[in-house]
């Protein structure tokens, strides 16, 4: 009885085997699909904090294209560098439009992905006076729309502003103040191969109108990621990934909105 039973489990060795090969494999491709996607088509990405108020929020999830602009090394998951003929350069692709909401790698730490409003390609522009923002000397139309009251600091009252980008699109922000910190400005002139970013919440957002030591400053193109296209979905306050029991704590008003 030993014998036999002993025989049967050689004959089952080599079929294990073959089944956690398989099984390995089946991963693995799964795994390579999910990357090739993440790299070339699609990424999620959550937003961290105020700056893009009031379109965007803290707790939301946008889903981001990769394809409109091309890929470079940024586009990469955690900024690897496992193609280093892409350094400096992107691959296919069109020029982004003003007015799109673009996320893009931090010079100063390229890990760190920031997503803001692009104000000015490469050669324009740009200054704000009295919280008017101005590219190549034109004004961006503004049109005012009430007051409201900041998502992560109700104690804050702003006016809304909607503003109309060249493209014709049109987008909500919350106005910046006639005598704000950066709210008159000197005249910024695009370097070649790079962008002028600004967040929808002027008054508090750091981005190109500072320096990248303490902003943004001028983005290289290479370091865009891509282009904000939706809100998956919008956690509220306290909700976490790692908080099971919070998961469907969601500002269901905001789910599947179309980001502009």
């Amino acid at each position: 009885m030993t014998s036999v039973e002993t025989a049967g489990d050689a004959a089952k060795g080599p079929d294990f085997g073959r089944e956690v090969a398989e099984t390995v494999k089946t991963m693995a491709g799964g795994l390579a699909i999910a990357l090739a996607l993440r790299v070339l088509v699609f990424q999620p990405y959550t937003i961290p904090s105020s700056s893009m108020e009031p379109g965007l929020v803290t707790g939301d999830y946008v889903v981001i294209s990769k394809w409109p602009y091309g890929w470079s090394r940024a586009s990469i998951p955690f900024n690897l560098p496992l193609f280093p003929f892409m350094h400096g350069k992107r691959l296919g692709g069109h020029e982004p439009a003003r007015g799109d909401v673009i996320v893009f790698r931090r010079q100063t730490d390229p890990d760190e992905a920031v997503i803001k409003r692009l104000i000015g390609l490469p050669g324009d522009r740009v200054q704000v006076t009295a919280g008017q923002v101005r590219v190549n000397g034109i004004p961006i139309p503004r049109a005012a729309a009430g007051e409201a009251r900041d998502h992560d600091d109700p104690e804050r009252v702003v006016p809304k502003v909607v503003e109309t980008a060249p493209s014709g699109k049109r987008y909500l922000t919350y106005g910046g103040a006639a005598q704000g910190e950066a709210d008159n400005t000197d005249v910024y002139v695009v370097p070649e191969g790079t962008y002028f970013f600004m967040g929808d919440n002027r008054d508090n957002s750091l981005d190109s109108r500072w320096p990248k030591e303490v902003g943004m400053g001028f983005v290289p193109a290479e370091n865009l990621v891509g282009r904000a296209e939706a809100i998956g979905w919008s956690w509220k306050q306290g909700a976490s990934l790692f908080k099971p029991w919070t998961w469907l704590n969601l500002d269901w008003g905001r789910l599947f909105q179309r980001i502009v």
